[in-house]
Protein backbone atom coordinates (compact mmCIF):
# COMPACT_ATOMS: atom_id res chain seq x y z
CA UNK A 1 0.00 0.00 0.00
CA UNK A 2 1.04 3.57 -1.07
CA UNK A 3 1.90 5.72 1.67
CA UNK A 4 0.05 9.48 1.79
CA UNK A 5 2.43 11.89 2.20
CA UNK A 6 1.49 15.32 4.67
CA UNK A 7 1.72 18.70 3.49
CA UNK A 8 1.62 21.94 6.12
CA UNK A 9 0.28 24.91 4.05
CA UNK A 10 -2.06 27.76 4.71
CA UNK A 11 -5.12 28.41 2.43
CA UNK A 12 -7.02 31.17 1.22
CA UNK A 13 -10.22 30.16 1.74
CA UNK A 14 -9.59 29.12 5.23
CA UNK A 15 -31.69 13.93 13.69
CA UNK A 16 -28.93 13.18 16.90
CA UNK A 17 -28.17 16.66 17.66
CA UNK A 18 -29.20 16.31 21.31
CA UNK A 19 -26.03 14.12 21.65
CA UNK A 20 -24.22 17.48 20.95
CA UNK A 21 -24.79 18.07 24.87
CA UNK A 22 -24.60 15.18 26.81
CA UNK A 23 -20.82 14.21 27.81
CA UNK A 24 -19.03 11.25 27.26
CA UNK A 25 -20.28 9.25 30.46
CA UNK A 26 -23.81 9.83 29.18
CA UNK A 27 -23.63 9.30 25.62
CA UNK A 28 -22.14 5.81 26.56
CA UNK A 29 -25.36 5.23 28.32
CA UNK A 30 -27.55 5.62 24.86
CA UNK A 31 -28.99 2.34 23.30
CA UNK A 32 -27.36 2.64 20.16
CA UNK A 33 -28.67 -0.64 18.97
CA UNK A 34 -31.36 0.84 16.72
CA UNK A 35 -28.85 3.03 15.02
CA UNK A 36 -28.22 2.22 11.43
CA UNK A 37 -25.20 3.26 9.65
CA UNK A 38 -25.99 3.77 6.17
CA UNK A 39 -23.69 4.76 3.30
CA UNK A 40 -24.43 6.29 0.27
CA UNK A 41 -21.70 7.80 -3.02
CA UNK A 42 -20.91 11.38 -3.23
CA UNK A 43 -18.32 11.69 -5.89
CA UNK A 44 -15.09 10.75 -6.68
CA UNK A 45 -13.54 8.41 -4.31
CA UNK A 46 -15.59 9.89 -1.46
CA UNK A 47 -18.75 8.30 0.11
CA UNK A 48 -20.79 9.32 3.16
CA UNK A 49 -21.98 7.99 5.69
CA UNK A 50 -24.93 8.86 8.06
CA UNK A 51 -26.29 7.19 11.68
CA UNK A 52 -26.32 8.77 15.03
CA UNK A 53 -24.35 12.19 15.14
CA UNK A 54 -22.69 14.05 12.90
CA UNK A 55 -21.87 13.22 9.05
CA UNK A 56 -19.06 10.76 8.17
CA UNK A 57 -16.79 11.97 5.12
CA UNK A 58 -15.03 8.78 3.38
CA UNK A 59 -12.41 8.82 1.16
CA UNK A 60 -11.68 5.33 0.01
CA UNK A 61 -9.17 4.20 -2.72
CA UNK A 62 -5.82 2.43 -3.15
CA UNK A 63 -4.31 3.96 -0.31
CA UNK A 64 -7.03 2.89 1.84
CA UNK A 65 -9.91 4.66 3.86
CA UNK A 66 -10.03 8.39 5.47
CA UNK A 67 -12.60 9.09 7.37
CA UNK A 68 -13.96 12.64 8.42
CA UNK A 69 -15.55 12.17 11.82
CA UNK A 70 -16.44 9.01 13.70
CA UNK A 71 -19.68 9.88 15.85
CA UNK A 72 -20.19 7.50 18.42
CA UNK A 73 -17.72 4.71 20.02
CA UNK A 74 -20.53 2.29 20.77
CA UNK A 75 -21.29 2.60 16.77
CA UNK A 76 -17.40 1.61 15.94
CA UNK A 77 -18.37 -2.03 14.90
CA UNK A 78 -21.65 -0.03 12.55
CA UNK A 79 -19.06 2.51 10.92
CA UNK A 80 -16.34 -0.59 10.49
CA UNK A 81 -18.89 -2.61 8.63
CA UNK A 82 -20.28 0.37 6.19
CA UNK A 83 -16.68 1.09 5.40
CA UNK A 84 -15.84 -2.44 4.60
CA UNK A 85 -19.00 -2.60 2.52
CA UNK A 86 -17.18 0.56 0.24
CA UNK A 87 -13.86 -0.39 0.13
CA UNK A 88 -11.54 -3.37 1.63
CA UNK A 89 -8.80 -1.18 2.32
CA UNK A 90 -7.43 -0.10 5.87
CA UNK A 91 -8.43 2.60 8.07
CA UNK A 92 -4.96 5.35 7.67
CA UNK A 93 -6.74 8.59 8.89
CA UNK A 94 -9.52 10.13 10.78
CA UNK A 95 -9.99 13.89 10.47
CA UNK A 96 -11.81 15.65 13.21
CA UNK A 97 -13.83 18.82 11.98
CA UNK A 98 -14.53 19.90 15.82
CA UNK A 99 -14.02 18.64 19.10
CA UNK A 100 -18.15 17.68 20.03
CA UNK A 101 -18.40 14.04 21.17
CA UNK A 102 -21.30 13.11 18.60
CA UNK A 103 -18.21 13.91 16.06
CA UNK A 104 -15.28 12.37 17.94
CA UNK A 105 -16.70 10.01 20.18
CA UNK A 106 -15.07 7.12 17.75
CA UNK A 107 -11.83 8.35 18.34
CA UNK A 108 -11.16 6.16 21.17
CA UNK A 109 -11.35 3.48 19.30
CA UNK A 110 -10.19 4.27 15.97
CA UNK A 111 -7.38 6.13 17.22
CA UNK A 112 -5.56 3.14 18.06
CA UNK A 113 -5.33 2.20 14.52
CA UNK A 114 -5.25 5.49 12.43
CA UNK A 115 -3.88 8.68 12.73
CA UNK A 116 -5.99 11.42 14.14
CA UNK A 117 -5.38 14.89 12.55
CA UNK A 118 -7.66 18.11 13.74
CA UNK A 119 -6.88 22.00 14.75
CA UNK A 120 -5.14 22.56 17.37
CA UNK A 121 -8.01 23.64 19.19
CA UNK A 122 -9.77 20.49 19.03
CA UNK A 123 -6.60 18.27 20.92
CA UNK A 124 -6.87 21.28 23.61
CA UNK A 125 -10.19 20.77 24.35
CA UNK A 126 -10.42 16.86 24.29
CA UNK A 127 -7.32 17.07 26.67
CA UNK A 128 -9.04 19.11 28.75
CA UNK A 129 -12.57 18.08 28.72
CA UNK A 130 -14.37 20.41 27.56
CA UNK A 131 -18.03 20.71 28.40
CA UNK A 132 -20.71 22.21 26.27
CA UNK A 133 -23.38 24.67 27.42
CA UNK A 134 -22.24 23.82 31.18
CA UNK A 135 -22.47 20.64 30.85
CA UNK A 136 -19.09 18.52 32.28
CA UNK A 137 -16.73 16.29 30.46
CA UNK A 138 -14.09 13.76 30.95
CA UNK A 139 -11.06 14.40 29.58
CA UNK A 140 -10.77 12.01 26.34
CA UNK A 141 -8.24 9.27 26.86
CA UNK A 142 -4.69 9.51 24.99
CA UNK A 143 -5.88 7.36 22.07
CA UNK A 144 -8.53 9.61 21.21
CA UNK A 145 -6.57 12.87 20.80
CA UNK A 146 -5.23 14.14 17.52
CA UNK A 147 -1.69 13.12 16.96
CA UNK A 148 -1.44 15.93 13.87
CA UNK A 149 -2.59 19.11 14.75
CA UNK A 150 -2.29 22.34 12.93
CA UNK A 151 -3.07 25.97 13.44
CA UNK A 152 -4.02 26.97 9.39
CA UNK A 153 -3.97 24.16 7.49
CA UNK A 154 -2.69 20.52 6.33
CA UNK A 155 -2.71 18.61 3.29
CA UNK A 156 -3.55 14.74 3.43
CA UNK A 157 -1.94 13.14 -0.76
CA UNK A 158 -4.35 10.39 -0.54
CA UNK A 159 -6.52 8.21 -2.93
CA UNK A 160 -5.46 10.10 -6.45
CA UNK A 161 -5.56 13.83 -4.82
CA UNK A 162 -5.22 16.81 -2.58
CA UNK A 163 -7.38 16.39 0.31
CA UNK A 164 -6.78 20.28 1.45
CA UNK A 165 -8.44 20.77 5.11
CA UNK A 166 -7.98 23.98 6.66
CA UNK A 167 -9.26 26.07 9.86
CA UNK A 168 -12.28 28.17 9.86
CA UNK A 169 -12.49 31.27 12.97
CA UNK A 170 -15.28 31.87 15.21
CA UNK A 171 -17.70 29.39 14.04
CA UNK A 172 -19.70 26.59 15.46
CA UNK A 173 -16.63 27.03 18.01
CA UNK A 174 -12.88 28.15 18.12
CA UNK A 175 -11.64 24.65 16.46
CA UNK A 176 -13.74 24.12 13.15
CA UNK A 177 -11.96 22.88 9.87
CA UNK A 178 -13.17 22.24 6.54
CA UNK A 179 -12.09 19.43 4.63
CA UNK A 180 -12.32 19.83 0.68
CA UNK A 181 -11.46 16.49 -1.56
CA UNK A 182 -9.86 18.26 -4.76
CA UNK A 183 -10.24 15.75 -7.05
CA UNK A 184 -13.39 14.35 -6.19
CA UNK A 185 -15.36 18.12 -5.57
CA UNK A 186 -16.29 17.70 -2.30
CA UNK A 187 -16.26 19.58 0.71
CA UNK A 188 -17.48 18.61 4.24
CA UNK A 189 -18.19 21.16 6.80
CA UNK A 190 -18.97 19.98 9.69
CA UNK A 191 -21.04 22.14 11.91
CA UNK A 192 -20.23 24.74 10.61
CA UNK A 193 -23.28 23.85 7.98
CA UNK A 194 -26.67 22.27 9.66
CA UNK A 195 -28.67 21.73 6.02
CA UNK A 196 -31.81 23.35 6.21
CA UNK A 197 -31.83 24.21 9.76
CA UNK A 198 -30.41 26.86 12.36
CA UNK A 199 -27.07 25.77 13.44
CA UNK A 200 -25.60 25.30 17.04
CA UNK A 201 -23.37 27.80 17.92
CA UNK A 202 -21.19 27.29 20.94
CA UNK A 203 -20.21 30.29 22.27
CA UNK A 204 -18.96 28.86 25.13
CA UNK A 205 -16.51 27.43 23.19
CA UNK A 206 -15.30 29.85 21.03
CA UNK A 207 -18.20 30.09 18.33
CA UNK A 208 -19.50 33.02 17.28
CA UNK A 209 -23.25 33.65 14.65
CA UNK A 210 -21.21 36.73 12.89
CA UNK A 211 -18.00 34.40 12.64
CA UNK A 212 -19.59 31.77 11.13
CA UNK A 213 -21.21 33.59 8.36
CA UNK A 214 -17.72 35.44 7.47
CA UNK A 215 -16.63 31.91 7.21
CA UNK A 216 -19.29 30.51 5.23
CA UNK A 217 -19.03 33.36 3.01
CA UNK A 218 -15.55 33.02 2.35
CA UNK A 219 -15.97 29.19 1.70
CA UNK A 220 -18.54 30.11 -1.07
CA UNK A 221 -16.12 32.89 -2.93
CA UNK A 222 -13.93 30.36 -3.48
CA UNK A 223 -16.21 26.81 -3.53
CA UNK A 224 -17.07 25.40 -7.47
CA UNK A 225 -20.32 25.90 -8.15
CA UNK A 226 -20.85 22.35 -8.63
CA UNK A 227 -19.56 20.97 -5.95
CA UNK A 228 -21.34 18.75 -3.29
CA UNK A 229 -21.21 19.87 0.00
CA UNK A 230 -21.57 17.46 3.28
CA UNK A 231 -22.96 18.81 6.04
CA UNK A 232 -22.43 18.33 9.76
CA UNK A 233 -25.87 17.03 10.27
CA UNK A 234 -28.53 17.18 7.40
CA UNK A 235 -28.69 15.65 3.70
CA UNK A 236 -25.85 15.45 1.02
CA UNK A 237 -26.25 19.41 -0.75
CA UNK A 238 -25.41 21.50 -3.09
CA UNK A 239 -23.37 24.89 -3.35
CA UNK A 240 -26.62 26.31 -3.54
CA UNK A 241 -28.18 24.90 -0.80
CA UNK A 242 -25.08 26.47 0.88
CA UNK A 243 -25.71 29.83 -0.55
CA UNK A 244 -29.45 29.92 1.34
CA UNK A 245 -28.01 29.33 4.43
CA UNK A 246 -25.22 31.96 4.11
CA UNK A 247 -27.84 34.23 3.42
CA UNK A 248 -30.50 33.14 6.43
CA UNK A 249 -27.09 33.48 8.30
CA UNK A 250 -27.07 37.38 7.15
CA UNK A 251 -30.50 38.04 7.57
CA UNK A 252 -30.81 36.57 10.98
CA UNK A 253 -27.50 38.19 12.02
CA UNK A 254 -28.37 41.64 10.48
CA UNK A 255 -32.60 41.62 12.10
CA UNK A 256 -30.85 41.20 15.71
CA UNK A 257 -28.30 43.47 15.42
CA UNK A 258 -30.64 45.68 14.70
CA UNK A 259 -32.94 45.10 17.78
CA UNK A 260 -29.81 45.15 19.51
CA UNK A 261 -28.86 48.86 18.09
CA UNK A 262 -32.62 49.94 18.28
CA UNK A 263 -31.79 49.05 22.31
CA UNK A 264 -34.56 46.27 22.71
CA UNK A 265 -33.47 43.53 24.99
CA UNK A 266 -33.20 39.96 23.82
CA UNK A 267 -36.21 38.92 25.23
CA UNK A 268 -38.09 41.72 22.98
CA UNK A 269 -35.59 40.60 19.79
CA UNK A 270 -37.06 37.00 20.36
CA UNK A 271 -40.55 38.27 20.76
CA UNK A 272 -40.14 39.85 17.27
CA UNK A 273 -38.91 37.29 15.80
CA UNK A 274 -36.49 36.38 13.08
CA UNK A 275 -37.79 37.34 9.31
CA UNK A 276 -40.36 35.14 8.51
CA UNK A 277 -38.57 33.23 5.17
CA UNK A 278 -36.91 31.29 7.94
CA UNK A 279 -39.65 30.15 10.24
CA UNK A 280 -39.11 26.67 9.29
CA UNK A 281 -35.90 26.39 10.02
CA UNK A 282 -36.18 26.49 14.16
CA UNK A 283 -37.79 23.20 13.89
CA UNK A 284 -34.88 21.07 14.81
CA UNK A 285 -32.38 20.67 17.88
CA UNK A 286 -32.11 25.02 17.84
CA UNK A 287 -35.08 26.58 17.73
CA UNK A 288 -35.26 30.21 17.22
CA UNK A 289 -35.17 31.99 20.29
CA UNK A 290 -31.50 29.90 21.14
CA UNK A 291 -30.47 30.77 17.52
CA UNK A 292 -31.32 34.84 18.48
CA UNK A 293 -29.53 33.91 21.82
CA UNK A 294 -26.22 32.55 20.44
CA UNK A 295 -26.63 35.68 17.50
CA UNK A 296 -26.97 38.41 20.60
CA UNK A 297 -23.86 37.09 22.32
CA UNK A 298 -21.85 36.82 19.33
CA UNK A 299 -22.08 40.35 19.00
Amino acid sequence: MTRPTLRIRSFAFAAGMAAVLLAAPAASQQDFSAVEVTGEHVSGAVHMLTGAGGNIGVSAGEDGILIVDDQFAPLADKIRAALAAISPGDLEFVVNTHFHFDHTGGNVIFGKEALIVAHTNVRKRLAEGAGVRGRPAEPAPKEALPVVTYDDGVSIHFNGEEIMIGHLTGGHTDGDSYIYFTESNVVHLGDQFFAGRFPFVDVGNGGNAVGLRDSIGEVLEHLPADAKVIPGHGPLSSVDDLKTYHRMLVECVAAVKAGKAAGKSVEEIQAAGLPEEWSGWGSGFINESVFITSIHESL
